[in-house]
Formats: C-alpha cells, sequence, structure tokens
C-alpha cells in the first residue's frame, strides 16, 4: 500500500472548493460550540451554584435536538437544503449576539440563559439532517467516507482544544469573550454556508422552494437492508455497551477516585479517536464499507470488554483508545454508507433518523450501563455489555447479506448524482 493511503485522505480539501468551504465553516462552528459549551456551564453554575441548574442545560438541548431533528428532516426533503443551513445558522449567530450581549450586561436570569441555549441547539437541530446531505452532493462516491473523515477529525480536535481554550478565555477576559468568540466562529459558519451552490432535494419543482416530500421516507430504511443493518449495527453499539456513565465508578473501585485519572479515560477516548482519523486513509478508500463498519463496532465492544478487565491503568487506557478508533472508524463509515445508500429525496428524514439515533443511543447506553452497575458491578456491566454488543453485531453480519456485500461506488470525478426511485419500492 502506498504511504500517502495510510494517512488522513484530503482530497476532499485539494480538489472540492465547495466542500473545502463546508469544511472550514463547520470546524469553526464546532470549535465555537465547545467554547460555548464550557461558558454555559460556568455561568449556570455561578447563577444557581446547583447540579440541578447544570442537569437542566441537558433538558434545554436534548429535547430540541431531538424534536427539531426530526422536523429538519421533513424540511430538508422540501426546500433547497442551502437556504434551509443558511437560515438556521444566521439563527444559531442570532443566539450567539444574544448570549454575548446577556453576558455583557450581567445577566442574573438562569431561565433566560437556558431559553438561549435551546434556541441555539433548536437551530442547529433544524439545519442538521440537510447539513448532512451536503458532502454527498459536493464529493465524488469515492471520497464521501474521506470527507466524512476530515470532518470528524475536526470535531474531535475541537473537543480537546475547545474546553481548554475557553477556560483560558473565561480566566482573562470572563465570559463575554467566550461568547464573543463563538459568535465570530458562527459567522466564519455563515460565510462558508453562504458560498455552497443551490442543493434542492431531487424532484423539488424548479419554479419553487418548498414541495411535498416524497412519501415513504421513513419506510425506506426498513426497504433497503443496507441501511437498517448499518443503523442496527450502530445501535447495537451504543446500547448496550456505552461506557462514560461507569468511568466514575471505575475509577473509584480502581484508582481511588483520582480525577486526573477520570480525565484521563475520556482522553484516552479522545486520543484513539483522532489517531484513527488521522490514519483514515487507511480505510476510506476501501469499498468494503459494510464490512469495515462491522468490524470496527465488533473491535468496540470488545474493546469496552476489555477495559472492563483491565487492572492496571494504561492496559486500561489502551482499551479505551482502541474503542476511541474503533468508534471513529464505524462513525465514518456508517455516514457514509447511510448517505451514499439513501436516494436523494429520502436523505434529509433519514440523516434526521440518524442524527436522532446518534444522540439518543449513547445516551441510553450510558443508562442502561448505570442500571447493569448498580444490579451487579461496574466491571461486570463493562464486560456484559461490550460482549452482548460484539454478539449483536455479528447476528446483523450474519442475517444482513447485503450490508456485508456493501461496496462503495466506483471510482468518478463527479459528485455523487441524485438517485430517483420509483415510489413504489418505497411504499410497497
Amino acid at each position: 500500500m502506498n504511504r500517502h493511503v495510510r494517512f488522513l485522505d484530503t482530497r476532499p480539501l485539494r480538489r472540492s472548493r465547495p466542500f473545502r468551504d463546508l469544511w472550514i465553516g463547520t470546524s469553526a462552528s464546532q470549535l465555537g460550540g465547545q467554547i460555548a459549551t464550557v461558558a454555559v456551564l460556568a455561568q449556570v453554575w455561578d447563577l444557581t451554584g446547583s447540579t440541578v441548574g447544570t442537569g437542566a442545560i441537558g433538558l434545554a438541548t436534548g429535547l430540541p435536538m431531538v424534536l427539531f431533528g426530526l422536523l429538519g428532516g421533513t424540511l430538508a426533503d422540501s426546500v433547497d437544503r442551502r437556504a434551509l443551513v443558511r437560515a438556521t445558522t444566521a439563527g444559531q449567530l442570532l443566539v450567539a449576539a444574544g448570549l454575548s450581549a446577556q453576558a455583557v450586561a450581567g445577566n442574573r436570569n438562569v431561565v433566560l440563559l437556558l431559553a438561549l441555549v435551546a434556541a441555539g441547539t433548536a437551530c442547529g437541530a433544524l439545519g442538521a439532517p440537510a447539513r448532512r446531505t451536503f458532502p454527498v452532493r459536493l464529493l465524488p462516491a469515492d471520497q464521501v467516507a474521506a470527507g466524512l473523515a476530515l470532518t470528524n477529525v475536526s470535531f474531535q480536535a475541537a473537543m480537546l482544544a475547545g474546553p481548554a481554550l475557553a477556560g483560558l478565555i473565561i480566566a482573562r477576559w470572563d465570559l463575554p469573550a467566550a461568547y464573543g468568540a463563538q459568535a465570530v466562529t458562527t459567522v466564519v459558519s455563515v460565510l462558508a454556508v453562504i458560498r455552497l451552490p443551490a442543493m434542492k432535494p431531487e424532484g423539488a419543482d424548479r419554479d419553487h422552494t418548498r414541495r411535498r416530500p416524497e412519501r415513504g421516507g421513513w419506510r425506506i430504511v426498513l426497504r433497503r437492508p443496507a441501511l437498517w443493518g448499518s443503523i442496527a449495527t450502530d445501535l447495537s453499539a451504543t446500547l448496550l455497551a456505552m461506557p462514560v456513565a461507569l468511568f466514575p465508578l471505575v475509577n473509584e473501585i480502581r484508582f481511588g477516585g483520582n480525577p486526573q485519572t477520570l480525565g484521563l479515560f475520556l482522553s484516552a477516548v479522545a486520543v484513539g479517536g483522532i489517531t484513527a482519523g488521522i490514519l483514515s486513509g487507511t480505510v476510506t478508500r476501501w469499498r468494503r464499507g459494510g464490512l469495515v463498519q462491522l468490524c470496527a463496532a465488533a473491535v468496540w465492544g470488545l474493546a469496552l470488554a476489555g477495559f472492563g478487565l483491565s487492572g492496571p491503568l494504561w492496559p486500561a487506557l489502551g482499551c479505551l483508545a482502541v474503542a476511541g478508533a474503533a468508534d471513529t472508524v464505524s462513525v465514518v463509515t456508517r455516514s457514509a454508507l447511510v448517505q451514499l445508500e439513501t436516494p436523494d429525496a429520502y436523505r434529509g428524514r433519514v440523516s434526521s433518523l440518524e442524527h436522532v439515533i446518534g444522540v439518543a443511543g449513547p445516551e441510553l447506553g450510558n443508562f442502561r450501563g448505570g442500571l447493569m452497575a448498580s444490579a451487579t458491578s461496574a466491571p461486570v456491566a463493562l464486560v456484559a455489555g461490550g460482549l452482548s454488543a460484539t454478539l449483536a453485531v455479528a447476528a446483523v453480519a450474519a442475517t444482513n447479506d447485503s450490508l456485508r456485500a456493501y461496496r462503495t461506488p466506483p471510482t468518478t470525478d463527479e459528485p455523487t448524482a441524485p438517485e430517483t426511485v420509483d415510489a413504489a419500492t418505497v411504499t410497497g
């Protein structure tokens, strides 16, 4: 294998100006979002001094993310997706300006703060399904996975750098500067979206910006085995083996509750994810995306079972790094498969389903892990969860020939063309 294949595949950035604009805007938005997350957490704690108050942040973000994410999927199949993302990103900019203004004014009303957070989340969720469809419309089919890997790397980098940068900004210039930094990054995102070409869904009326979406938008997932198999694989991994809720208990019983060790658990997952992203050229050029996802999801489960069995710190961190790397590979290959396998007229709704599952699956998986650990122990919950996830993935692989055999479309220099599907194949 050539040396350049083993590293991050940068062809999408070099060969597609629209994708490069999208990546820059998305990367800036992700960094600003991480800075704002820390600022909101710090401000809510300052206003309430209560874990109930900080927990309410989850409510203010979780509900809009699910509700408006589903609505955004229908809109993405009804209107020009670029126009939808322009409008929702502009809404996020207004919210960022509002957060900056309330911080400058010395706001002491936590309800106002949480309302602004909910509004910003709603805008982001409303545009998320449309935004997810952009890479497959801007890139050739064989570069879609590489484009998604680049986006994932920027997200992982923002996860690592954003909170630390937020801490520095808040310590030196206080909360208004942190919210101001978010506003600046959102401006970059708005400018990037403005430069994108129009992206109407397949079948849109040229003379109108809105149309009724094709029937059967949700059922197409069940009609296409590779689609439901890919989503089922992701659910198996997150619902049965999500480990984050168990980190504090594992840290307490094995490492004396040292907060530095707890931080290392999360960092190990992120380091594994970034490493896999940097080396993603190894897998994004492989056409057997379904098989790659199945293998990566199985490795995720086995690595977390290994973490449950590990006593010393370094083997435990190694298992988490492997799990983080496997998760990145699984996410990238699943996202590419879902976008390429879904006809363009239905991509908005299928993307919203993928978005909601990506949000809800890990949270429900953490809840399941906490319940199992309370009934048994953290190591038992980790080992049982990891092994059951691997077995569930194996069951999907054994029963879904289409996913195992799935191949990315062959190499081409043209962006992926919208696929037209006869409604009868969807409605049955």
